[in-house]
């Protein structure tokens, strides 16, 4: 029986539906949708980054300009940015080595601790989005539009370091990245993408991290009709079996219903890690392989 299971975990993994970038409480608003139906997910504020909103660049925008027009804060592009995770290639400078990469720690990290994530894990991030338009040279949310939670991005780990055990040397390359000038802390660690993703045991010919071009309806997860954001719809294999083996935070039954081929979730509105042992769910693989 061992036996098994060891080979069921060479073929599944765990998805961990990861919260990141702008929100209410962090950033003040939404990550912008553009006309064109493109996307950027803004970095959250960081006072202890070297790295300011101004420094990035996003398909030819500064992402200062952007932040300072979507909060109205018009020193945005000075302020401090917790570029993580860090997945777009040229949004920022880079040392010769460098791989996409998130980091975590506090709370979260003991969470992703607890539920034994590591390698080959796959974490697929999620964010709070709003239509924008531009009105003369500024962007501003489309009024009439509401915000709503799609899933914008991926990363599949292939290495994991504890940032405080590393020795100067290792890992140049990462040095920009926030999670390497906060506090000392034993918790504080770095996930770096594998160069493949690989989903069920299989080659999937994508990258181990990477950006969906779009927030398409099957990348939606708010319910079209939903009073709340953290109103969710989801493909019917998500619906659990227990609270033993449900996805993480989310072990009340109450918040979950079906609905036909789907089912609905009032999602927790706190906590950034949602861990599902897929293992259990043999169907969210199969999901995985349709949306990605």
């Amino acid at each position: 029986m061992v036996a098994v299971r060891s080979l069921l975990q060479n073929a599944f993994m765990k998805l961990i539906l990861s919260r990141k970038g702008f929100d209410s409480s962090a950033g003040g608003c939404p990550s912008p949708v553009f006309p064109d139906g493109s996307f950027y997910t803004l970095p959250i504020p960081d006072s202890r980054s070297r790295i300011t909103y101004g420094d990035i660049r996003h398909e030819g925008l500064n992402v200062g300009k952007l932040v300072a027009d979507l909060t109205g804060d018009r020193r945005g592009g000075a302020r401090k940015a917790h570029l993580d995770p860090d997945l777009i290639a040229d949004a920022y400078p880079r040392e010769t080595g460098w791989r996409p990469c998130l980091g975590q720690t506090g709370a979260a990290q003991g969470h992703l601790r607890k539920q034994q994530v590591g390698e080959g894990d796959l974490f697929l991030f999620f964010g709070l989005f709003r239509d924008v338009e531009k009105q003369g040279r500024c962007w501003q949310f489309v009024k009439q539009a509401r915000p709503f939670h799609g899933l914008w991005g991926w990363l599949q780990i292939g290495e994991v370091y504890r940032i405080d055990e590393l020795s100067d040397s290792d890992l140049q390359w990462a040095r920009y990245h926030p999670h390497f000038h906060g506090q000392p802390d034993g918790g504080n660690t770095l996930y770096v993408a594998s160069d493949a993703l690989q989903l069920g045991g299989r080659s999937t010919g994508l990258p181990g991290a990477g950006v969906f071009g779009g927030l398409e309806d099957r990348l939606r997860l708010t319910a079209p009709d939903a009073a709340s954001t953290t109103q969710w719809r989801l493909p019917r294999c998500f619906y659990p079996d227990s609270a033993d083996t449900a996805m993480s935070f989310h072990g009340n039954l109450a918040r979950w219903s079906r609905d036909g081929d789907d089912c609905t979730l009032r999602s927790a509105s706190r906590g950034q890690e949602f861990v599902l042992d897929t293992i259990e769910y043999p169907g969210v693989v199969s999901w995985l392989r349709e949306i990605l």
